[in-house]
């Protein structure tokens, strides 16, 4: 497979992606999760007179931003649950496809100082966003076991979730836990045998949706999409993790997070969106052997079916 991204991150499902979002040449496109910029710039070739408004949180996203001189690119660095106030107070009030990828880049992974990875030792941080207050540390040394159970539990799926939070407790009476290594000596006796990598990733996982309210900003991002778009636009969104691709699901097929379905007098759905697709799409076997980070990604993709916060934006 041919490298199409940057050395931040390698974009996943570019091609199905930007298929399914239908650019058109004058469009106005939003990217939500700029990261490396692979799906931005993949859309950036494709316009003439549009434009791209990207979002992303991670200060580390503005350098790979400042790389792309085009003036069609607009970059904004600001958590995208409140993407449409963003928008609105640069007078952008309909758009034509909404673009999102929920994973973590690779940049974010492979920085020992950022935390997020099992495989190298570091802080125990995981904020997307540098200036954000919660971190995995205060998580795991603050919080009560109950509220630590439900979060592996409902982040992680991880099937000995009450077993991990009481060694968790016991572990930091003696001494608060503040690095990766820390944490991976205190949970391994609970490491299933030969499922080490899987273990702590799950782990790991459940951690980052924690400190970042991942699906607490999916909601509000979902509770915006239908506003935004222009009749016949285009939504399309990469989940990594079954929670987020059921708001996503449920959103698309009822209007709702809560999967809640509605008729009118005819027996109709009532639903702003209408799904691209009769099921849920993966990478194929290529990508996923080119990117391995590639390989629990999934793509829901939607078409409108119908007809006030200062941002900071990035100087490029």
């Amino acid at each position: 497979m041919k490298k199409t991204g940057s050395i931040y991150h390698e974009p996943v499902m570019l091609a199905e992606s930007i298929a399914a979002l239908d650019i058109k040449p004058n469009g106005i496109y939003v990217d939500l999760t700029f990261g490396g910029g692979g799906h931005a710039k993949a859309i950036l070739q494709r316009l003439k007179g549009g434009q791209v408004w990207a979002f992303d949180q991670d200060s580390d996203a503005i350098e790979e931003a400042k790389k792309i001189e085009d003036e069609r690119l607009f970059f904004i660095r600001g958590n995208f649950r409140f993407f449409k106030h963003f928008l609105h107070f640069h007078n952008i009030r309909k758009v034509d496809g909404i673009f999102a990828d929920l994973g973590v880049s690779s940049h974010q992974l492979n920085s020992a100082s950022r935390g997020f990875a099992a495989r190298l030792d570091g802080p125990l941080d995981m904020r997307m966003h540098q200036q954000g207050s919660l971190t995995a540390a205060e998580i795991l040394n603050t919080y009560q076991l109950r509220k630590l159970q439900e979060i592996f539990s409902h982040y992680g799926d991880i099937r000995y979730a009450h077993r991990v939070a009481k060694e968790i407790v016991a572990a930091r009476k003696v001494a608060p836990l503040s690095t990766i290594a820390e944490l991976k000596e205190v949970l391994r006796p609970s490491v299933p045998r030969h499922r080490e990598y899987k273990f702590y990733a799950k782990v790991f996982q459940a951690l980052r949706i924690a400190v970042n309210d991942e699906e607490g900003a999916l909601a509000a991002l979902l509770s915006q999409v239908a506003c935004m778009l222009n009749p016949l636009g285009r939504f399309v969104v990469l989940t990594y993790h079954s929670g987020e691709d059921r708001l996503v699901k449920n959103f698309i097929k009822s209007g709702n997070i809560a999967g809640k379905v509605t008729q009118d007098l005819y027996g109709h759905i009532i639903r702003p969106l209408a799904p691209l697709y009769r099921k849920v799409l993966r990478p194929n076997a290529e990508e996923i052997k080119a990117n391995n980070r590639a390989r629990s990604a999934r793509m829901r993709g939607a078409i409108l079916a119908y007809s006030s916060t200062k941002a900071d934006v990035v100087s490029l």
